[in-house]
């Protein structure tokens, strides 16, 4: 089949599809040996899938851009509140100022009538001594009361302010959960539907033919990448346990159904089967002679004999076959069948895709 790279020119994509078509070899795709199966309801129910797919994934962007309006909003907020905290501090200096001239007026006499300081005045200089110190007092303390008036005044303004920015961002809280929610309920729509439609296939051991997943052009800058691009590690190559006969003979990248997997390399794909302990699988055969297989699939983005590109998808992650729950079991191989495996770990970090 034509490269992921090549697919725009029509041409040569007819030319290859023509002889594809002569060189295929014919039997049943629960092999991984023969042509998949076309079928007009599973094609429907994939394209339906994607769709959904598509839709959750575009709802999260809408999530994203929220969240980031959100987290301005916040920080907003949070000025404000920082704002409202300094002025506080003034208020309760200036409060300080007040209580210490009212002390002063009290010690020095500020506070007795005019009357009772003309009798006690020794002299005329004393009197108007404490006219003078009496009106500076008074000064002061008007000053400060209206200080403080003003310090309070935009002190509360400030504080219905910070209440309105916080009441927008807890309104635009709200409104993001309910958008989160729908993303996860239309994700989990998606790939359970992906996941029944891979579950019938392997039942029947006929893949349903290549979904052809809408990415973008990989940038073509590395020649090696991981087999997903978000992961966590889970079972390794070799470990034991009661899933497997012998020892485990890949690694496994725990991730949620319907998760693009894409080529680690170039290559071409020389298996494409639905049917036994690896549910749907594809296996890839890369220039340097080592294959490459992705297994319990949900859904298959190639078909036998096809040219892939590093990183072009090749399939959505699933719990088909022996599993015991979503995720990609990924193996390298120095032949395309069980029991040749090496270790991916070390295998993926030597060509410059180190696992984190």
């Amino acid at each position: 089949m034509c490269s992921y790279r090549r697919r725009l020119l029509v041409v040569p994509a007819l030319l290859c599809a023509l002889v594809g078509l002569v060189a295929r070899p014919a039997g049943a795709a629960g092999d991984g040996k023969g042509t998949p199966g076309h079928n007009g309801t599973d094609s429907s129910l994939s394209a339906r899938v994607v769709k959904l797919y598509e839709e959750a994934a575009r709802a999260t962007e809408r999530y994203e851009a929220g969240r980031k309006q959100a987290e301005t909003r916040r920080a907003k907020a949070l000025r404000i509140e920082a704002l409202l905290e300094r002025e506080r501090r003034e208020i309760g200096v200036l409060r300080e100022d007040l209580g210490r001239i009212a002390r002063a007026q009290y010690r020095n006499g500020g506070g007795m009538p005019l009357t009772a300081q003309i009798i006690l005045a020794t002299s005329p200089d004393q009197l108007m001594r404490g006219q003078h110190v009496f009106s500076q007092a008074n000064l002061a303390v008007a000053n400060s009361i209206e200080k403080n008036r003003r310090a309070e005044v935009r002190l509360a303004g400030d504080e219905a302010k910070a209440a309105a920015a916080w009441q927008v961002l807890e309104k635009r809280n709200a409104e993001l959960a309910d958008l989160k929610q729908g993303v996860e309920d239309k994700l989990e729509e998606a790939r359970w539907e992906l996941q029944g439609k891979a579950d019938a296939s392997v039942a029947a051991g006929s893949c349903p033919g290549a979904v052809r997943l809408d990415q973008k052009e990989t940038d073509g800058t590395s020649a090696w990448v991981t087999p997903v691009a978000k992961y966590e590690l889970s079972a390794a190559f070799g470990s034991g346990g009661e899933r497997w006969a012998k020892r485990h003979t890949g690694q496994d990248f725990a991730v949620p159904i319907g998760t693009p997997v894409r080529a680690v390399g170039d290559g071409r794909v020389v298996k494409v089967a639905c049917a036994g302990a690896f549910g749907m699988e594809v296996v890839v055969r890369h220039a340097d002679g080592y294959y490459t297989q992705y297994a319990h699939l949900a859904s298959v983005a190639v078909d036998q004999d096809e040219r892939v590109d590093t990183g072009q998808w090749i399939g959505q992650s699933g719990t088909t076959g022996n599993s015991t729950g979503p995720h990609l079991h990924f193996e390298v191989r120095i032949t395309p069948e069980l029991g040749s495996g090496v270790d991916p770990v070390p295998w993926l970090s030597a060509r410059g895709a180190p696992l984190g």
